[in-house]
């Protein structure tokens, strides 16, 4: 049997305190732990059997559940009608041979190993004895004081290549350690205090799963039918899973004869056959997501629900085929009620409005109608809704995402992009979801960074010329490049990467005479004055291009972050100014009154032309210089690189270099940088690159700026 085995919690009494066992395992499984094992020395058989009864209703098939040792407990606890997946044993314990025989083929057992020889005794079982082993420790850990040699990263490596077993890494594993046991060969991560003695075990289990999940590459099913003109279906499923950083595949449930034209026919096969084609997958390969299309008939959904009752995959993904593009229904009525119970296993769905509608049972007149019918059903099926604008009339096609339970809400905004190459957009953005959602990405952050992905795709469909009809969005559009495939790209590649690119631009900011005559205090008045009252009318702009950035922000998070930082530009550094500009005399209008230097124009012109093109990622990009070299240079002024004239009390430039290295200015850059690259990260190569030319361009015209006091001809 194969099991996930990626978060595996261990519990131990004593650590689990007040809060007890019981509700420290109810926490860390809402957080995504993938099997529980109960561990307690000292309880009695009677203890263990009570405690697995109550853990297996708080669990509620959401996880497996395994018995440390106790085989006898185990099976007690079965008889009491607890749903307990079977056993782990130590080399000391009970007989694996005899838990097989006892526990039966689909029970879970699993068997410490910590040696060479131990492995090799584990060969000479019969196969299917044993489902996995759990290796280590890995490093010193109190909670097992007589645990063997540590046998840190490496030696983990060593022993776990010998076996073709999963194996779990557990002993003094901690976050930190994620990446390179799974890098090592770890099928996953056995944790007992990192779970057990923490405040909040549900975060700290929610932060463990989006470490292992962001650090390999995930494994998704689209469960759905085919479409041989490769638009939508199965096959779309495939290339926007792979197109998103997946690994595809696929179990059919129709087989259509279909092209960009229309449907000519379609097949179901026994839904028997159906189950076959899972059951091939679950019994060999850990699914870390399913995205589920078209499912024909009612017996076909019923399938479907046991086989996820059976697996519980951590993420499922509707989208429900409800609705032909001439709006008939497509499911009978015994159909649409199983369609309804299947929606409660999904932790994700995604209707556009014609389906939400049979889905609230009601008509959905305009956006705030259709998000407030997304929060309806998000309520009833307890998962998250994204309701899809793509119907609505106009320009405008907004996406939201609701999840009550969860008190998650969050509104995309968009232009449409005109193109009839449209076959295909919900499947793809459904599984392209699943696949990020599987990176460990957020459902905000993921139906962000899906979203940016087909808006991409539907751009560069028109370069495709596939049938005669409503052609198919170009999949893989952001991959491809002159010259060959770019590779993606991490946030933190692209932090370095970008900041390579400004050298020649930090370069010359140091050598103009403003920065010079600024740091050691020979600048004289006119000039500074000058820069002022341009920056002033600089930053009553810069701060509506800000508040565009909020608007156009994908989440509640960055969109406080920009209207917070168009609010500073706006009021604390226009003060600043005029307190320079009019001292003693507040914020004078009159400061606005000076022209504009072409430096001024012709940078707000680039911002502008940025902001209200509607592309959050590249209008982020833009702004980020303002941020980026404004600290940098602040940092360095302070820290003395042009000299220690800035400590001098008697400069005349004191108190306006000190704003310079404000620390508050220095964490909003950080965050700015992280939005930012974090953005290019999830972003198409094409968005990619439009953002750095818009970063480039902006840091360009910073140069441009500071060299406007003095004339210095200097190109943006």
């Amino acid at each position: 049997m194969i099991v996930d085995l990626s978060l595996y919690l261990v519990t131990d009494p004593a650590l689990c305190g007040e809060r007890g066992v019981v509700d420290t395992v109810r926490q860390a499984v809402d957080g995504g732990v993938r099997i529980v094992q109960l561990r307690d020395k000292t309880a009695t058989d009677a203890e263990i059997v009570a405690q697995l009864v109550d853990l297996s209703r708080v669990i509620d098939g959401r996880a497996l559940l395994v018995v440390n040792d106790r085989l006898d407990a185990a099976l007690a606890a079965r008889v009491q009608g607890a749903r307990v997946d079977g056993v782990h044993l130590g080399q000391g314990d009970d007989s694996v041979l005899r838990a097989r025989e006892m526990l039966g083929p689909d029970a879970v057992i699993g068997l410490t190993a910590n040696s060479r020889e131990h492995f090799e005794a584990v060969r000479a079982l019969p196969l299917g004895t044993v489902d996995y082993l759990g290796v280590g420790v890995i490093r010193p850990t109190s909670t097992k004081p007589d645990h063997p040699p540590a046998l840190g990263v490496e030696g983990f490596r060593a022993l776990v290549e010998t076996t073709a077993l999963p194996c779990v890494a557990i002993g003094g594993v901690g976050i930190d350690d994620t990446e390179s046991l799974r890098d090592a060969g770890a099928a996953g991560l056995a944790v007992v205090s990192a779970l057990c003695a923490v405040d909040d075990p549900t975060r700290a289990a929610g932060d463990f799963v989006r470490r292992w999940r962001a650090s390999g590459t995930p494994r998704v099913l689209s469960i759905a039918g085919s479409d041989p003109s490769g638009g939508a279906g199965i096959q779309a499923d495939l290339k926007s899973i792979a197109a998103n950083g997946g690994y595809g595949m696929a179990a059919l449930t129709a087989l259509t004869a279909q092209n960009t034209v229309g449907v000519r026919g379609v097949h179901v096969p026994p839904a028997i056959f159906l189950r076959q084609q899972l059951d091939a997958i679950s019994d060999d390969i850990v699914v870390d997501a399913v995205k589920i299309g078209m499912l024909a008939n009612a017996d076909v959904i019923r399938t479907v629900a046991d086989w996820l009752d059976a697996v519980n995959p951590p993420i499922v993904v509707l989208d429900p085929v409800m609705v032909a593009t001439s709006g008939d229904r497509l499911l009978d009525q015994d159909a649409e009620a199983a369609l309804r119970s299947l929606l409660e296993r999904a932790h994700v769905v995604t209707p556009n409005l014609e389906e939400l509608a049979v889905l609230a049972g009601r008509p959905i007149s305009g956006w705030d109608d259709a998000v407030a019918a997304a929060e309806e059903l998000s309520s009833r099926i307890d998962a998250a809704v994204l309701v899809k604008g793509g119907h609505l009339d106009g320009d405008d096609v907004p996406d939201g995402l609701v999840d009550v339970a969860r008190r998650v809400r969050a509104e995309y905004p968009g232009s449409r992009i005109r193109t009839a190459n449209t076959h295909g957009t919900g499947c793809s953005l459904s599984s392209a979801l699943a696949t990020r959602l599987a990176r460990g990405e957020s459902p905000v952050e993921a139906v962000a960074s899906s979203r940016a992905w087909l808006r991409e795709a539907l751009r560069e469909s028109g370069g495709l010329h596939v049938g005669r009809g409503h052609g198919p969005i170009n999949h893989f559009a952001g991959l491809w490049q002159r010259g060959g495939v770019e590779t993606t790209k991490t946030a933190e590649q692209i932090r370095a990467d970008w900041w390579q690119r400004t050298a020649a631009v930090r370069s010359g900011i140091d050598s103009l005479p403003f920065i010079r005559g600024l740091a050691d205090g020979t600048l004289e008045q006119e000039p500074f004055l000058f820069y002022l009252a341009q920056d002033a009318l600089y930053l009553r702009d810069y701060s509506r291009v800000l508040a565009e950035a909020s608007r156009l922000a994908p989440t509640p998070h960055e969109q406080a972050f920009w209207a917070h930082s168009a609010e500073g530009a706006i009021v604390g550094e226009l003060e600043l100014h005029a307190s320079w500009l009019t001292p003693g005399e507040g914020v004078d209008l009159g400061t606005f009154a000076a022209v504009p230097a072409p430096a001024t124009v012709a940078y707000l012109d680039h911002l502008r032309s940025v902001a209200f093109g509607g592309d959050y990622a590249e209008l982020i990009a833009a702004v980020l210089p303002c941020f980026w070299l404004y600290t940098d240079l602040g940092r360095r002024l302070h820290a003395g690189e042009f000299g220690d004239f800035a400590r001098d009390p008697r400069h005349p430039y004191a108190s306006w270099l000190a704003t310079y290295a404000d620390p508050a200015f220095e964490a909003a850059t950080d965050q700015a940088i992280g939005y930012v690259t974090a953005a290019g990260a999830a972003a198409s190569a094409r968005v990619r690159a439009r953002m750095l030319r818009a970063f480039e361009t902006s840091s360009a015209h910073e140069l441009a700026f500071f060299a406007a006091p003095f004339g210095t001809a200097v190109s943006a």
